[in-house]
This record gives C-alpha cells, structure tokens and sequence, in this order.
C-alpha cells in the first residue's frame, strides 16, 4: 500500500514488463522527503551566505535552530504519521498548554512526587488521545472538526482551572520541587559542544524519528497506516485493524505534545497556559513541506524531520538577519504553498509517471 515506492521504468521492447527495472535516481526523486532534503540545503545555503557572518554559522547559531527544530520535530513526526492514517490533530497545541499545567500545578501546588507529576500530565496525554481516536471514528466526522473542538474545550478547561488553583494563567517555582534537578536532566538538559549549549531535546527528536522511519518501513503497522490512509475501504477489506490504527496513532500525537511540554515546563521552570498556542499548524506545515500529502497515503517520518528542521533555520535565521520576525510567517506560507504544489507532481509521478 506505500505509495512512496519507487515507479517502473518502461521495458525495452521485447523485455518482459515483470523484469523491468528501476532508474536509481528515479527511485530517489519519487521519495517523499527528497523536497524537503534539497528545500533545507537551499535554506542553509541562503542564511550561511546572508547571516554567515552573524552567527547563523556558529556553534551557538546552530544549537538554536536545532532546539527550536527539536521541539517542533518531536510534534511534526507524529503529526505526520498521523497524516499518512488520514488523519488531523489539531488539539495538540492546547495538549501542550493542558500536559505543562497538570505537571506544574501537582508537584508545586499540590505536593506531589515530580516524577509522579510527570506521569500523570502523561496518563492525562494518553487518554486524550483514545478520547479524540474514538470520537472521530464513533462520529465518522471530520478529525479537523473534532480535534479542533477538544482543542478550545481543553484550552479553556486549563485557563479556568489554573486561575481559579492559582488566580493566574502561570505556575512557577518548578525549580524548587525536590527532584527537579533529575528529572531535568533526562529531558530539558544541555549538552556543551564547541563551547556552546546543545539542547537534549534534539536526541529526544532523532530517537522518535528513527522509531517512527523503523515502524513505517520495517513493520506490519507502517504498511497498516499507508493502507488506512490511501484507502481505508480497501485496507478494512484486506482485515486491517482500521479502528486500533488510528486510536494508536491520535494516541501519538498527544504523546509527542506531552513529551513537549515536559521539555519546555522543565526548561522554562514553570508552566504557562497558552504554551503550544499554535504549534498544530506549525507542525502541519513541517509534516507538509517534508513531503506528507494533505489527503494520506504518502509520506515519510524521515521528511518530517527536514521540514522541522527548515522551520528552525528560517525562524532563527530571520533573526539572525535582523529582519522583522513578522516575515517569518510570510516565509513559512510561501513554503508550504511550493511544498503542496511540488509534491502534489511528486504524487503523480510516483502514483504513474513513466520514464
């Protein structure tokens, strides 16, 4: 069922079409994440050659667009999974906001173990997820819909729980709860590089991309959610299991945003309710321009990881140049439009182009 496969090339006459074979560079071309590989080459080219001199090319410039990028990855690579289900989640942005405050308000208002915590904003995450699978497909309504409904009931579930606990929209003091310095060090540590300041998140980023490349491409699983996602009539006919697939997958995504907001609670030293206001979209937007097609079916986690990574070099970047950071989303429509149209041609070829 993967689309993503690589396309025949016409035989020679005579030649039997079972034997054809296969243009190597072909094979590349039709993969979903080679727009965004190129896409993030021409971007670091762009800023090395017009910020170079700024700090775009440091050691400090580089672990600021990879932390930004890492935060923004960890989403995009469940997003996109999701995606290729045939499948939204747009309630991850307030998951984030709701995950920070039920770790923030326990362990400091509350008293509570901080491991504890953590594990319960999980537990919170995980039943969100189940939450928003079957009520997609007990509704059958659009998953843009429904998420997008649970994403304004958990914001405004966190807003009025948190002022009514605390009388304000923040929770601080996380550094003072016994056992913060631990369990910051699993998640929200740096690592010193060059003189500068690597942000762990980014192992956290390349471990959840290389469990998700080994699930689509190595397991029974991945060749489930291509199936659901191109054709889930299809897929029910052969027996797969449409309804645990997409459960694991929204299951996913509310994952990813928990591991987020654990990251940035136990960075920032406290939580806030509108932290991850927006990241649904940009997280969208990172799964699209690394190749995921708005309809499912196609794409890869791999193309994910380069479409983050684009978003971190030009939201850095941009500062870097001095450049209005207004720009930035100018910048980032104009991607995703070019990225829909490029692999809107890239889906054609790889569905049946010929050579």
């Amino acid at each position: 069922m993967q689309v993503s496969q690589s396309v025949e090339t016409r035989p020679a006459a005579g030649e039997d079409e079972r034997v054809a074979k296969t243009s190597t560079l072909h094979r590349l071309l039709v993969r979903p994440e080679m727009g965004a590989l190129a896409g993030a080459i021409g971007v670091w080219i762009f800023f090395a050659i017009v910020a170079g001199d700024r700090g775009f090319l440091s050691p400090r410039g580089t672990a600021n667009y990879l932390e930004v990028a890492a935060q923004l990855g960890i989403l995009a690579v469940a997003v996109a999974l999701l995606m290729i289900g045939g499948e939204f989640d747009l309630s991850i942005g307030s998951t984030i906001g709701a995950c920070g405050i039920i770790f923030a308000l326990l362990s400091v208002e509350y008293g509570w173990n901080i491991w504890l915590a953590m594990l319960m904003s999980l537990a919170f995450a995980l039943l969100l997820g189940i939450f928003n699978g079957y009520l997609v497909l007990r509704t059958s309504l659009p998953s843009f819909i429904v998420t997008l409904g649970t994403l304004l009931m958990i914001r405004g579930v966190t807003v009025g729980v948190t002022r009514q606990v605390t009388g304000r929209t923040v929770v601080s003091g996380l550094d003072d709860v016994p056992g913060y310095d631990a369990i910051r060090t699993v998640f929200a540590s740096d690592v010193t590089i060059a003189g500068a300041g690597f942000s762990i998140a980014i192992l956290w980023w390349l471990a959840i991309a290389a469990l998700a490349t080994w699930v689509l491409l190595r397991t029974p699983f991945g060749n489930w959610i291509f199936g659901v996602g191109g054709n889930q009539q299809a897929a029910r006919n052969v027996g797969v299991p449409i309804s645990l697939v997409k459960i694991v997958l929204f299951m996913g995504t509310a994952v990813a945003a928990w591991l987020v907001a654990v990251i940035q609670v136990l960075g920032a030293r406290s939580a806030d309710v509108v932290r991850g206001t927006g990241s649904e979209f940009t997280a969208i937007i990172a799964a699209v321009i690394g190749g995921v097609l708005l309809t499912g079916g196609y794409g890869s986690a791999i193309g994910a990881v380069f479409g983050a990574l684009i978003f971190g070099m030009v939201r850095q970047g941009i500062v870097f140049m001095g450049v209005d950071p207004g720009w930035e989303d100018a910048v980032l429509g104009a991607m995703l439009v070019i990225a829909v149209l490029v692999n809107r041609y890239i889906r054609t070829q790889a569905m049946g182009g010929r050579r």
